[in-house]
């Protein structure tokens, strides 16, 4: 039992979640090649980047909680 491997089943989870988010990380996406040529360092895409993770936690978070007894 102590030489078993221990598994982030957050992890899994979040693999498994991501096509339910593709779309906002489609606008992630669309963002970073909106500001790619930006050389004052003003823009930035960290809301777009905030909101796929959002999306992404919010469905493991239904999951997860099951799973950890």
């Amino acid at each position: 039992m102590a030489d078993e491997e221990v598994s982030d089943p957050k992890a899994l989870l979040e693999d498994r979640t991501k096509p339910k988010c593709v779309y906002l990380w489609y606008e992630y996406q669309k963002c970073v090649k909106r500001i790619e040529g930006d050389e004052t360092g003003q823009k930035h895409c960290t809301g777009q980047y905030f909101d796929y993770w959002k999306c992404i936690d919010k469905h493991v978070a239904e999951k997860l909680f099951d799973s950890l007894k």
